[in-house]
Protein backbone atom coordinates (compact mmCIF):
# COMPACT_ATOMS: atom_id res chain seq x y z
CA UNK A 1 0.00 0.00 0.00
CA UNK A 2 1.36 3.41 -0.92
CA UNK A 3 2.06 5.51 2.20
CA UNK A 4 0.71 8.66 0.58
CA UNK A 5 -2.61 6.96 -0.10
CA UNK A 6 -2.81 5.01 3.16
CA UNK A 7 -2.57 8.14 5.31
CA UNK A 8 -5.88 9.29 3.84
CA UNK A 9 -7.73 6.04 4.40
CA UNK A 10 -9.75 4.58 7.24
CA UNK A 11 -11.10 1.15 8.02
CA UNK A 12 -14.07 0.22 5.91
CA UNK A 13 -17.49 0.87 7.47
CA UNK A 14 -20.35 -1.56 7.42
CA UNK A 15 -22.87 1.29 7.51
CA UNK A 16 -22.89 5.08 7.45
CA UNK A 17 -25.72 7.18 8.84
CA UNK A 18 -26.64 10.76 9.73
CA UNK A 19 -24.73 12.47 6.94
CA UNK A 20 -25.80 16.04 6.28
CA UNK A 21 -25.67 17.61 2.80
CA UNK A 22 -22.35 19.32 2.08
CA UNK A 23 -19.25 19.57 4.24
CA UNK A 24 -18.38 19.69 7.03
CA UNK A 25 -20.70 16.83 7.92
CA UNK A 26 -20.92 14.49 10.87
CA UNK A 27 -20.40 10.82 10.05
CA UNK A 28 -21.29 8.00 12.43
CA UNK A 29 -19.78 4.66 11.44
CA UNK A 30 -20.07 1.12 12.73
CA UNK A 31 -16.99 -0.70 11.43
CA UNK A 32 -16.39 -4.33 10.66
CA UNK A 33 -14.12 -4.63 13.65
CA UNK A 34 -17.02 -3.74 15.95
CA UNK A 35 -15.99 -0.25 17.06
CA UNK A 36 -17.88 2.95 16.25
CA UNK A 37 -16.70 6.48 15.75
CA UNK A 38 -17.96 9.86 14.58
CA UNK A 39 -15.91 12.39 12.63
CA UNK A 40 -16.49 15.92 11.40
CA UNK A 41 -14.24 16.06 8.32
CA UNK A 42 -12.48 19.41 7.80
CA UNK A 43 -12.93 19.40 4.02
CA UNK A 44 -12.90 16.22 1.95
CA UNK A 45 -14.26 13.01 3.51
CA UNK A 46 -11.74 10.17 3.86
CA UNK A 47 -11.91 7.29 1.40
CA UNK A 48 -13.21 4.11 3.06
CA UNK A 49 -10.95 1.07 2.86
CA UNK A 50 -9.76 -1.78 5.02
CA UNK A 51 -6.34 -1.72 6.63
CA UNK A 52 -4.40 -4.99 7.04
CA UNK A 53 -3.48 -6.02 10.59
CA UNK A 54 0.02 -5.27 11.84
CA UNK A 55 2.57 -8.10 11.76
CA UNK A 56 2.36 -10.24 14.88
CA UNK A 57 5.71 -10.60 16.65
CA UNK A 58 4.13 -12.09 19.76
CA UNK A 59 0.81 -13.66 18.69
CA UNK A 60 -0.40 -14.22 22.27
CA UNK A 61 0.05 -10.55 23.19
CA UNK A 62 -0.80 -8.99 19.82
CA UNK A 63 -3.63 -11.10 18.47
CA UNK A 64 -6.01 -8.13 18.50
CA UNK A 65 -3.74 -5.21 17.57
CA UNK A 66 -5.23 -3.13 14.74
CA UNK A 67 -5.05 0.39 13.42
CA UNK A 68 -8.66 1.57 13.61
CA UNK A 69 -8.29 5.04 12.11
CA UNK A 70 -5.59 7.00 10.33
CA UNK A 71 -5.17 10.26 8.48
CA UNK A 72 -2.21 12.51 7.68
CA UNK A 73 -1.77 13.61 11.31
CA UNK A 74 -2.78 10.79 13.65
CA UNK A 75 -3.47 7.11 14.25
CA UNK A 76 -5.98 5.49 16.56
CA UNK A 77 -5.43 1.84 17.40
CA UNK A 78 -6.62 -0.93 19.65
CA UNK A 79 -3.97 -2.06 22.14
CA UNK A 80 -4.33 -5.64 23.37
CA UNK A 81 -3.86 -6.60 27.00
CA UNK A 82 -0.42 -7.99 27.79
CA UNK A 83 1.57 -5.71 25.49
CA UNK A 84 3.61 -2.72 26.69
CA UNK A 85 2.70 0.70 25.30
CA UNK A 86 6.36 1.82 25.17
CA UNK A 87 9.64 -0.07 25.66
CA UNK A 88 10.62 -1.10 29.16
CA UNK A 89 14.11 -1.63 30.54
CA UNK A 90 16.04 -4.50 29.03
CA UNK A 91 15.91 -6.32 25.70
CA UNK A 92 13.16 -8.62 26.96
CA UNK A 93 10.85 -5.60 27.31
CA UNK A 94 11.63 -3.93 23.99
CA UNK A 95 8.57 -5.32 22.21
CA UNK A 96 5.71 -2.83 22.53
CA UNK A 97 2.96 -1.01 20.69
CA UNK A 98 5.23 1.96 19.90
CA UNK A 99 7.98 -0.12 18.29
CA UNK A 100 5.53 -2.05 16.13
CA UNK A 101 3.71 1.06 15.01
CA UNK A 102 6.95 2.89 14.24
CA UNK A 103 8.14 -0.02 12.11
CA UNK A 104 5.20 0.71 9.82
CA UNK A 105 4.86 4.46 10.42
CA UNK A 106 8.39 5.83 11.12
CA UNK A 107 7.07 9.28 12.06
CA UNK A 108 4.54 7.94 14.62
CA UNK A 109 5.09 9.48 18.05
CA UNK A 110 3.77 8.43 21.44
CA UNK A 111 1.14 10.73 22.97
CA UNK A 112 -0.10 8.75 25.98
CA UNK A 113 0.14 5.25 27.45
CA UNK A 114 -2.01 2.43 28.72
CA UNK A 115 -0.85 -0.03 31.37
CA UNK A 116 0.55 -3.26 29.97
CA UNK A 117 -2.41 -5.19 31.41
CA UNK A 118 -5.02 -2.77 30.02
CA UNK A 119 -6.55 -3.07 26.54
CA UNK A 120 -8.21 -0.44 24.41
CA UNK A 121 -7.84 2.76 22.45
CA UNK A 122 -4.55 4.61 21.98
CA UNK A 123 -3.70 7.59 19.77
CA UNK A 124 -0.37 8.38 18.11
CA UNK A 125 0.66 11.63 16.43
CA UNK A 126 2.25 11.46 12.98
CA UNK A 127 5.10 13.94 13.20
CA UNK A 128 6.26 16.30 15.91
CA UNK A 129 3.62 18.99 15.35
CA UNK A 130 0.75 16.53 15.65
CA UNK A 131 2.30 14.91 18.72
CA UNK A 132 2.65 18.28 20.43
CA UNK A 133 -0.93 19.30 19.62
CA UNK A 134 -2.32 16.01 20.91
CA UNK A 135 -0.09 16.20 23.98
CA UNK A 136 -1.43 19.67 24.79
CA UNK A 137 -4.98 18.36 24.53
CA UNK A 138 -4.19 15.67 27.12
CA UNK A 139 -2.33 18.11 29.38
CA UNK A 140 -5.16 20.65 29.34
CA UNK A 141 -7.80 17.95 29.87
CA UNK A 142 -9.53 18.46 26.54
CA UNK A 143 -9.66 14.70 26.00
CA UNK A 144 -12.65 12.56 26.95
CA UNK A 145 -11.39 9.19 28.21
CA UNK A 146 -13.82 6.41 29.02
CA UNK A 147 -13.07 2.96 30.42
CA UNK A 148 -15.04 -0.11 31.38
CA UNK A 149 -14.08 -2.50 34.17
CA UNK A 150 -15.44 -5.41 36.17
CA UNK A 151 -14.74 -5.10 39.89
CA UNK A 152 -15.11 -7.40 42.86
CA UNK A 153 -18.23 -7.12 45.00
CA UNK A 154 -21.45 -5.11 44.85
CA UNK A 155 -20.31 -1.52 44.21
CA UNK A 156 -22.55 1.16 45.71
CA UNK A 157 -23.68 3.87 45.25
CA UNK A 158 -24.65 3.65 41.59
CA UNK A 159 -22.42 6.59 40.73
CA UNK A 160 -19.71 8.52 42.49
CA UNK A 161 -16.37 10.24 42.43
CA UNK A 162 -12.93 9.40 43.84
CA UNK A 163 -10.49 12.22 44.55
CA UNK A 164 -7.35 10.70 46.09
CA UNK A 165 -3.79 11.92 45.38
CA UNK A 166 -1.36 9.27 44.12
CA UNK A 167 2.38 8.73 44.28
CA UNK A 168 4.72 5.89 43.38
CA UNK A 169 5.17 3.33 46.15
CA UNK A 170 8.89 3.36 45.44
CA UNK A 171 10.00 0.30 47.46
CA UNK A 172 7.19 -1.68 45.80
CA UNK A 173 7.24 -0.14 42.33
CA UNK A 174 5.48 -0.22 39.95
CA UNK A 175 2.72 -0.06 42.57
CA UNK A 176 1.20 3.35 43.29
CA UNK A 177 -0.31 4.46 46.57
CA UNK A 178 -2.51 7.17 48.07
CA UNK A 179 -0.48 9.94 49.72
CA UNK A 180 -2.33 13.05 50.89
CA UNK A 181 0.87 14.99 51.55
CA UNK A 182 3.09 14.22 48.56
CA UNK A 183 0.73 12.69 46.02
CA UNK A 184 -0.39 14.32 42.77
CA UNK A 185 -4.11 15.11 42.43
CA UNK A 186 -6.09 12.27 40.86
CA UNK A 187 -9.82 12.29 40.11
CA UNK A 188 -12.13 9.60 38.74
CA UNK A 189 -15.88 9.53 38.10
CA UNK A 190 -17.70 6.21 37.93
CA UNK A 191 -21.19 4.87 37.38
CA UNK A 192 -22.47 1.32 37.68
CA UNK A 193 -23.52 -0.42 34.46
CA UNK A 194 -24.71 -3.75 35.89
CA UNK A 195 -24.57 -5.76 39.11
CA UNK A 196 -23.99 -9.50 38.91
CA UNK A 197 -27.10 -11.08 40.51
CA UNK A 198 -25.18 -12.86 43.26
CA UNK A 199 -23.31 -9.67 44.17
CA UNK A 200 -19.96 -11.23 43.28
CA UNK A 201 -18.94 -8.48 40.88
CA UNK A 202 -20.02 -5.20 39.26
CA UNK A 203 -19.52 -3.83 35.76
CA UNK A 204 -18.65 -0.14 35.94
CA UNK A 205 -17.99 2.75 33.54
CA UNK A 206 -15.05 4.97 34.48
CA UNK A 207 -14.24 8.53 33.46
CA UNK A 208 -10.79 9.63 34.65
CA UNK A 209 -10.34 13.39 34.88
CA UNK A 210 -6.60 13.07 35.44
CA UNK A 211 -4.24 10.46 34.04
CA UNK A 212 -1.98 9.18 36.82
CA UNK A 213 -0.24 5.81 36.64
CA UNK A 214 -2.58 3.02 37.76
CA UNK A 215 -5.16 5.66 38.73
CA UNK A 216 -8.28 3.62 38.02
CA UNK A 217 -6.83 0.50 39.59
CA UNK A 218 -5.83 2.25 42.82
CA UNK A 219 -9.03 4.28 43.08
CA UNK A 220 -11.25 1.22 42.75
CA UNK A 221 -9.05 -0.71 45.17
CA UNK A 222 -9.38 2.20 47.64
CA UNK A 223 -13.17 1.78 47.46
CA UNK A 224 -12.77 -1.86 48.46
CA UNK A 225 -13.62 -3.10 44.96
CA UNK A 226 -10.43 -4.11 43.12
CA UNK A 227 -10.63 -4.81 39.41
CA UNK A 228 -10.85 -8.52 38.65
CA UNK A 229 -7.57 -9.99 37.46
CA UNK A 230 -5.45 -7.21 38.98
CA UNK A 231 -2.15 -8.80 39.97
CA UNK A 232 -0.90 -5.66 41.75
CA UNK A 233 -3.84 -4.47 43.82
CA UNK A 234 -6.30 -7.33 44.08
CA UNK A 235 -6.63 -9.91 46.83
CA UNK A 236 -6.28 -13.57 46.01
CA UNK A 237 -9.97 -14.05 45.20
CA UNK A 238 -10.20 -11.09 42.81
CA UNK A 239 -6.85 -11.93 41.16
CA UNK A 240 -8.00 -15.46 40.43
CA UNK A 241 -11.44 -14.38 39.19
CA UNK A 242 -10.16 -13.47 35.70
CA UNK A 243 -7.31 -14.51 33.41
CA UNK A 244 -6.46 -10.86 32.62
CA UNK A 245 -7.05 -7.42 34.09
CA UNK A 246 -10.69 -6.59 33.29
CA UNK A 247 -10.04 -2.97 32.34
CA UNK A 248 -10.58 -1.64 28.82
CA UNK A 249 -10.17 1.85 27.33
CA UNK A 250 -13.49 1.82 25.49
CA UNK A 251 -13.94 5.44 24.45
CA UNK A 252 -11.74 8.35 23.37
CA UNK A 253 -12.78 11.83 22.27
CA UNK A 254 -10.33 14.58 21.36
CA UNK A 255 -9.76 17.52 19.00
CA UNK A 256 -8.01 16.76 15.73
CA UNK A 257 -4.39 17.94 16.08
CA UNK A 258 -4.44 19.96 12.85
CA UNK A 259 -8.04 21.08 12.32
CA UNK A 260 -9.41 21.16 15.86
CA UNK A 261 -12.48 19.19 14.78
CA UNK A 262 -13.81 16.89 17.50
CA UNK A 263 -13.26 13.16 16.90
CA UNK A 264 -14.92 10.43 18.92
CA UNK A 265 -13.90 6.76 18.92
CA UNK A 266 -15.38 3.71 20.63
CA UNK A 267 -14.12 0.15 20.94
CA UNK A 268 -16.34 -2.60 22.38
CA UNK A 269 -15.20 -4.10 25.67
CA UNK A 270 -13.89 -7.62 24.94
CA UNK A 271 -14.97 -9.17 28.28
Amino acid sequence: MDRGDSRRRIVSPASVADVSVGWPATIACVCRFGFTFSVRPPSVPPVPTRLPPLPLVNPEAASEIRVLYEDAAMLVLRKPAGLLSVPGRGEDRADCVASRIQARYPDARVVHRLDMATSGLMVFGLGLDAQRALGRAFETRRVDKRYEAVVAGHLLPELGHVDLPLICDWPNRPRQMVDHERGKPASTHWHVLTHEPTGAHTRVALHPITGRSHQLRVHLWSLGHPILGDELYGDNASRCAASRLLLHASGLGLPHPMTGEWLSFEDPTPF
